[in-house]
């Protein structure tokens, strides 16, 4: 059974607390990463005053100048990754428990063939948390990031050796594209909240924006697709209902009834 050693990668712009709160997060690990490299693009000096002047565990290692967006970021950390498994922990999200890392590597190790994985992902929807994540259907790839969430993946650094890193012209969609490009890889699905996302990312305040991105990362792949542009219409309609009274009491029904 070969022995997997995972590298965090963490970014973060002017958000001090939130990558303190992630820190502690990863420190807390009963399965330490052999690495957590902080890709720090601030315009501050905070972030990069607190890394270098406060003590820092043997494994964290930073890298403070400014970048060309999130792609250009996450690039930066999985460049620099020697782990032989890669997890992209945003500086605000947290793992759900100590025991995170210990479960991903024991998957990777059970089944060694495996490319990436993903679990489920709790987050707030209508002003209530649930927890949210399905195993990934290449039939279903059409509908987008939806039940497979990024937060959640954990992915063989031989697999973005293999396939290349993330994409500048995405810089909203990258994730989405990212998966358009790894659908036919060896996957399996943690059935575990793994972790638990700050939804105040460039990714949910322009959802809307997310949502034709997505359109043109899969045309992009696959061709005009009827399917892709009605889902995207059903998402942008529920997106919208969720916003009203209305949705909002239609959300926590279905919820207290599933």
């Amino acid at each position: 059974m070969q022995i997997q050693t995972i590298s965090v990668v963490t970014i973060c712009f002017n958000n001090l607390e939130d990558l303190q709160r992630t820190c502690a997060s990863v420190d807390a690990q009963t399965y330490l990463p052999i690495e957590h490299w902080i890709i720090n693009g601030s315009t501050k000096t905070d972030i990069a005053d607190w890394l270098i002047n406060t003590p820092q565990p043997f494994y964290r290692r930073f890298l403070n100048e400014r970048d060309k967006g999130i792609a250009d970021a996450f690039n930066k950390g999985i460049h620099r990754s020697t782990g032989s498994i890669i997890h992209l922990l945003n500086a605000g999200d947290v793992y759900t428990n100590e025991n995170v890392l210990g479960k991903v590597a024991k998957v990777f190790e059970l089944h060694p063939f495996v490319q990436w994985i993903s679990g489920k992902l709790r987050i707030k929807r209508a002003g209530h948390w649930v927890e949210v994540g399905t195993a990934f259907r290449k039939g279903k790839l059409y509908r987008g990031m939806r039940g497979v969430f990024h937060p959640t993946w954990f992915v063989k650094k031989e697999l973005y050796n293999r396939i290349g890193l993330y994409d500048y012209q995405y810089n909203i969609a990258m994730d989405y594209d990212m998966l358009c490009r790894i659908f036919e890889e060896r996957y399996a699905f943690v059935e575990k909240t793994l972790v638990v996302f700050d939804d105040n990312g460039i990714s949910t305040n322009n959802y809307l924006e997310t949502l034709k991105h997505n359109i043109e990362v899969y045309e992009s792949h696959f061709g005009f697709s009827l399917f892709c542009r009605l889902w995207q219409l059903r998402l942008r309609t529920l997106h919208y209902l969720l916003r009203t009274k209305l949705g909002k009491w239609l959300f926590r029904l279905k919820n207290n009834v599933d």
